[in-house]
């Protein structure tokens, strides 16, 4: 029963803070650009309105994917907070993009299958660092399970710097921002045409947003992980650091511009490789 209760808070409450991270997210990028921007509350009101409109199909299973891939996430978000095995979050999330891109690929739109092309191109980019991190998780705590990384008596930020330092240079790519949003322009600044939701509408344009909701708290969820141990206090600093590391994201979005995707691509790999690889080498000569 607790379980069940446990799992419906999170099916309820993670969307909410991450549509909430989102409304501050629009509002700090208005002052950034001079400007009074909406209401904290202005994501909500506009799923609410996508939700009431017609949903144009270009095909029966341009939408399927779209549900299939929200699926996914939210079963991502169940086992991350619930403290279940790191490596299976990231496979279920990886599958979660997977369906998304297909969805990009089926409506055969010049710009939506771009878009997915560049989506792939992401997934690439940000995939190795993704298992670097579970691996460096892996070595410090030997334990895949999240609830048990998060109770050891030392932070894995203490061993894993140059992991962390690496995870959030691929986290402006899954966050979808600048100078790495290759896929799915948010603001005006970077398209008119938004890439691989080009051709979505209605209540399938909101369930993207939400999914983007879901994978926010998700991605802080990893920096979370990196700072949390069997302390209070840790934990709340956790918090703080993934709030700050969130406000970098804004910062770092509305002060760059988006780059070609060869150099974002040789980018995240050079960092995934040379960052990952060498807290790996020095973890190797510790014993835990």
């Amino acid at each position: 029963m607790m379980l069940a209760v446990k799992i419906l808070l999170i099916i309820i409450f993670t969307p909410l803070a991450g549509g909430l991270l989102t409304g501050f997210d629009r509002k700090i990028s208005a002052r950034l650009q001079g400007r009074q921007g909406p209401p904290v509350l202005q994501p909500f009101y506009d799923v609410l309105k996508l939700l009431q409109k017609e949903t144009i199909e270009v095909n029966p299973s341009h939408r399927f994917y779209v549900y299939v891939s929200l699926m996914f996430i939210i079963l991502t978000a169940l086992i991350m907070l619930t403290g279940g095995d790191i490596l299976l979050t990231i496979f279920v999330l990886t599958l979660g993009s997977i369906f998304f891109l297909l969805g990009g690929y089926a409506s055969q739109s010049p710009y939506s299958v771009l878009g997915a092309e560049r989506e792939l191109l992401q997934m690439m980019a940000y995939e190795p660092m993704m298992f670097m991190t579970a691996a460096g998780l892996y070595y410090v705590s030997n334990t895949f399970f999240i609830r048990d990384i998060v109770n050891r008596k030392m932070p894995a930020i203490i061993y894993l710097p140059a992991i962390f330092v690496g995870f959030v240079f691929i986290l402006t790519f899954k966050l979808r921002k600048s100078p790495f949003d290759l896929s799915l322009g948010h603001h005006a600044h970077q398209e008119l045409v938004q890439g691989i939701s080009t051709e979505y509408s209605g209540r399938s344009l909101a369930f993207i947003e939400i999914t983007h909701w879901y994978e926010t708290i998700i991605a802080l969820g990893f920096v979370y992980i990196f700072f949390a141990a069997d302390s209070i206090g840790t934990h709340i600093l956790a918090v703080i650091v993934c709030l700050i590391v969130y406000l970098f994201e804004i910062i770092l979005d509305n002060s760059t511009v988006r780059v070609k995707w060869q150099k974002a691509l040789s980018l995240a790999w050079l960092v995934s490789g040379v960052l990952g690889t060498a807290n790996l080498v020095v973890l190797s000569f510790f014993n835990f």
